[in-house]
């Protein structure tokens, strides 16, 4: 099998470890060249093996459309293609259970309704939870928090869907993606159809969507902000993401004063380590992260990646010369 994946940052490192050194599985793994950490780069690069990078000319809706257009493609139908990111919905549903987790540590009944913050760029995230309420799961209210990527913000308030190309290159830069691909699946959960290139065929029900589910984009001031109101009021650390649902989150119980009462339970989830991103830590803590023993040792490793050209004829003849027998 080889499982072809683009990645923002986190999702590609994740994969990488996951299927390091098995025996009949091959990875290659997409990432926009200027818009990932060092860090995470090399939790990818210094692997080796069975795993190859492919540093792209371009952003991560670039690596995304590549990889989409590999799938579609009868030519490469002997390459045993899969996908281990949230293009698969085999990442979705395992990534549901957290939220049942977090209800079940934090909740002191079984009924307890739960507010969700959800920092979102590709919205597999957001995805996961809405499968999670599906199964049950007692949510109030899902806050989409995103950067200034806010095709998805804009559309909640206007009604209008406009992909944003290029993407804006944002400080928590996995959420860096001008047309998330899960939104068709967001959009499809609440009755309504959404072709590839983002077009609204068949509206949702958006009242419902509306009472499920608020919107709000976060630009880089507020999310340095926050990272800095986190760490001084309450000893927490946090990195950009994590920042943004935090802000998501305390925009909603402001523009909502009756889901602010003391008994409510709210969670805002983190989507990294903040040690994968010490450059901003620096920047707006001044101090280093504490390192994780997981990438203790990281950064004197050797790294090995290629670098393609955002073009499909390019990746294919790529794909064609490494894995075709």
């Amino acid at each position: 099998m080889l499982i072809l994946t683009a990645t923002s940052g986190d999702t590609g490192s994740a994969i990488a470890n996951a299927f390091y050194g098995l025996e009949n599985i091959r990875v290659v793994i997409l990432y926009p060249e200027k818009e990932v950490t060092a860090r995470q780069r090399k939790q990818m690069t210094t692997l080796r093996r069975n795993i190859r990078i492919v540093s792209l000319d371009g952003k991560f809706d670039d690596c995304q459309a590549l990889v989409k257009q590999a799938f579609s493609d009868p030519s490469l139908a002997q390459l045993g293609l899969s996908s281990a990111n949230s293009i698969n919905i085999g990442r979705l549903l395992p990534q549901s259970f957290y939220f049942f987790y977090a209800w079940a540590q934090l909740s002191g009944q079984t009924d307890d309704p739960v507010i969700y913050a959800v920092p979102s760029g590709n919205f597999g995230n957001m995805m996961g939870g809405l499968l999670a309420k599906a199964m049950g799961l007692p949510v109030k209210r899902f806050v989409i928090a995103t950067n200034e990527n806010d095709e998805v913000p804009v559309y909640w308030q206007t009604g209008r869907y406009q992909t944003v190309v290029p993407s804006r290159n944002c400080i928590s830069s996995a959420m860096n993606v001008g047309h998330p691909s899960n939104m068709a699946r967001i959009i499809s959960y609440y009755g309504g159809t959404m072709d590839e290139k983002g077009r609204i065929t068949r509206e949702p029900v958006i009242a419902r969507m509306h009472a499920e589910i608020a919107a709000y984009s976060i630009p880089d001031d507020l999310t340095v902000d926050t990272m800095k109101a986190l760490y001084r009021e309450y000893g927490v650390m946090t990195e950009p993401h994590g920042a943004a649902g935090w802000a998501g989150l305390k925009q909603f119980l402001k523009d909502f004063p009756d889901d602010a009462r003391p008994d409510q339970l709210a969670v805002s989830l983190e989507t990294a380590h903040p040690a994968k991103f010490p450059e901003e830590i620096r920047k707006v803590l001044n101090i280093d992260p504490p390192l994780p023993a997981s990438i203790k040792g990281l950064d004197s490793l050797e790294e090995s990646f290629d670098r393609l050209r955002n073009s499909y004829v390019q990746f294919k003849e790529y794909l064609l010369d490494h894995y075709n027998r």
